[in-house]
């Protein structure tokens, strides 16, 4: 079936048109999922959770402006951006369990190793004490720059200017 044979069905919400909808983008859509979220689990639930809006906003779509795929792609990504904004899937990610890290727990100086191995460690070593700080939220912990505003007490603005600025200190120190 042809999208143009499919469309009018799906405008009257007929049942096999969802069926025959999911059959035929389900795989390409989860693939666009799957490159935003690895989790599998949660790939699938914004997969279904795309198909509902798309099946509930179907009277949205205007074949004048594009192509049925391209609105159906463009719901499923900003579902996908939208779940990894979420507070709940963020704090999920922080709070992993520790069987998911067992082999970094078991053996915590390889990882030291790999890093002394390319010498990051003394030149976040050399960053004055606030940059440590700051770059441990930002880039070893995940957090976002308003995460880190809340977590330090500081203005946003003050973590952007500060983030930036231990940025280009720790590009001084790589280039000595």
């Amino acid at each position: 079936m042809t999208q143009e044979e499919l469309l009018p069905l799906v405008l009257r919400k007929d049942d096999r048109a969802f069926t025959l909808l999911y059959d035929m983008y389900s795989k390409s859509l989860f693939s666009v999922i799957s490159n935003l979220i690895s989790d599998r689990e949660e790939a699938e639930d914004v997969l279904q959770e795309s198909f509902v809006k798309i099946w509930k906003n179907i009277e949205t779509y205007n074949d004048s402006k594009g192509r049925l795929y391209t609105w159906m792609l463009n719901i499923t990504r900003n579902t996908a951006i939208d779940k990894l904004r979420s507070k709940g899937f963020n704090n999920k990610q922080k709070n992993l369990s520790s069987d998911n890290f067992v082999h970094l727990l078991d053996d915590s100086n390889k990882l030291t190793n790999r890093i002394d191995t390319i010498g990051i460690q003394e030149f976040v070593k050399k960053l004055k004490p606030k940059c440590i700080q700051l770059l441990d939220l930002l880039f070893f912990k995940g957090f976002t720059q308003q995460e880190a505003s809340e977590e330090l007490e500081i203005p946003l603005g003050t973590v952007k200017t500060q983030n930036r600025n231990c940025i280009n200190d720790l590009r001084t120190y790589l280039q000595v």
